[in-house]
């Protein structure tokens, strides 16, 4: 057993590099390295010990796969919802961005909001039918949904219309049985703006609703 396991080890090393190597964004051509990289390595070594002294080599091989994949925790879990939400938006003006563990839904209000109303286009439930499809085959991070404005009308305008429709987008969320203990919206009006409000081409990219998947430190 012990020989075998000998034998299996260049297939172990290989393993665990592969889990720790960069990815390539399919959508942007980006190097990155998740934190299914920085976890998954370790674990596939460690899944391979155990499965090797277990089993021989076939048992080390198994054990680097499972490892690799429990290794990565968090990370791993934010990988799969990632690609998910891509395949499921693209193509619908909802942009999908990743910092660390976070996932940023970016919904531009041409697409979701007639001017100056928070009530959802009809032609955006489908979008949000397919965001409620994602964040219900993966339940273990909160959902911020955050309602923005440019810097036109003032806080006693844009305050309340940001918070109303991110209200909007929450309570279609929850309709679609997202867990309702899983929502939080705020109404942040014009700040933290992503473009030149001193431009049209700015300000419209201003006028957004943000969907921030974040983890649930809480979930046992």
């Amino acid at each position: 057993m012990i020989k075998s396991f000998r034998n299996a080890l260049p297939l172990l090393f290989v393993a665990a590099f592969m889990a720790g190597c960069q990815t390539t964004d399919p959508y942007t051509g980006e190097q990155k390295t998740q934190n299914t990289a920085k976890y998954g390595g370790l674990g596939a070594l460690a899944g391979a010990v155990i499965g090797g002294i277990a089993d021989g080599s076939e048992g080390a091989l198994k054990g680097a796969a499972i490892g690799g994949a429990a290794g990565a925790g968090y990370g791993y879990y934010t990988d799969r919802q990632e690609t998910k939400l891509r395949q499921e938006l693209q193509g619908t003006g909802v942009q999908v961005s990743r910092q660390g563990d976070n996932l940023k839904l970016i919904m531009p209000s041409n697409i979701t909001f007639d001017s100056s109303q928070a009530d959802i286009k009809s032609s955006f439930y489908p979008v949000l039918g397919s965001v409620a499809k994602v964040l219900n085959e993966f339940d273990k991070n909160l959902v911020e949904v955050r309602g923005y404005t440019d810097s036109t009308g003032g806080p006693t305008i844009n305050n309340p219309l940001s918070y109303s429709r991110a209200e909007s987008v929450g309570k279609y969320l929850k309709a679609q049985k997202v867990r309702a203990d899983r929502i939080k919206v705020f109404g942040m009006g014009s700040s933290n703006p992503i473009g030149d409000n001193a431009t049209k081409a700015g300000r419209a990219m201003n006028r957004r609703v943000e969907i921030d998947l974040v983890p649930d430190f809480n979930q046992k």
